[in-house]
């Protein structure tokens, strides 16, 4: 990926996050903190890595994505209506009675969506279910998917993992998005999953530790992951809970909390800007 290429993500990220606050300012609920701090592997995965085309969301031989955190579904939606699949304009209609977009992804209402998520645990095992029907199948797609660390409490979870390693699940990669805080507060304070890479790898994953935030180190990380046989992999990354949004930022109360109208209009003149700057920046190279 070169400058220029980075420059388009950084943008197309920052319109995401914007999406996100405006998502949840609109219905008045969802979860902004968790939507905020994965949303540059979203981006990534989208732009950048994964094979899809959104004028045929059911392709056969398309890669597969699953949201297991699947609250933070204001996320995936922003991402899936930059990328094409449904119109923007649609974003403002989250959770509200007469919209497709429901709190949670759902798989038989919005294009894109390849697993209905929201019961932590079940959309990892969601994702190991998919890989190996691709191996059994012979079909050449990628399964990738993204956790949340709280997530990990899931007895469910570790089941899945154990399960992709015994079947060598090297088409799966999943994410762990390690931003420390759930919705209870610090997860090393409510129920510690550490040391999670430890963990990981003792349940025969292969494990990559990263900036989540980092484009760079991203794209390695992946290319690495599609380079690895025989195992599945995890890729920690650690994250900023609220990122792009300087009063979210770290803070456990939005992990589930809507912004007001003052608050909206902070946090879109905050990205509002990081936009112009990052535009300009463009226009300059």
């Amino acid at each position: 990926m070169d400058t220029k290429e980075k420059q388009k993500l950084k943008i197309r990220a920052a319109k995401i996050r914007r999406h996100i606050i405006e998502e949840v300012h609109s219905a008045s609920s969802g979860h902004p903190g968790g939507s905020l701090s994965c949303t540059d592997i979203l981006a990534f995965l989208y732009f950048e890595k994964m094979k899809v085309d959104p004028s045929a969301p059911r392709w056969a031989d398309r890669d597969r994505f699953v949201l297991s955190k699947g609250h933070c579904a204001p996320g995936l939606y922003a991402t899936l209506a930059e990328r094409g699949y449904f119109p923007v304009e649609d974003l403002t209609g989250f959770r509200s009675a007469d919209s497709y977009l429901e709190g949670h992804p759902s798989m038989t209402m919005v294009p894109g969506v390849d697993m209905s998520t929201g019961s932590l645990g079940q959309g990892i095992s969601a994702a190991v279910g998919m890989a190996l029907a691709g191996k059994i199948d012979g079909r050449d797609y990628n399964v990738y998917a993204i956790l949340g660390d709280g997530e990990l409490e899931e007895g469910q979870v570790w089941e899945a993992l154990m399960a992709a390693a015994h079947y060598k699940l090297d088409n799966l990669t999943a994410f762990l998005d390690h931003n420390g805080l759930q919705i209870d507060g610090n997860i090393r304070d409510v129920m510690s999953p550490e040391p999670v890479s430890e963990k990981f790898r003792a349940f025969g994953w292969k494990v990559i530790n990263i900036n989540g935030h980092d484009f760079d180190q991203i794209e390695k990380a992946l290319c690495e992951a599609s380079a690895t046989k025989g195992m599945p992999v995890m890729i920690v990354a650690e994250t900023t809970k609220g990122k792009g949004v300087s009063f979210m930022e770290n803070e456990a109360g939005w992990h589930g909390s809507a912004p007001n109208k003052e608050q909206r209009d902070l946090a879109v003149a905050e990205i509002d800007a990081m936009i112009e700057k990052l535009e300009a920046e463009q226009a300059e190279k």
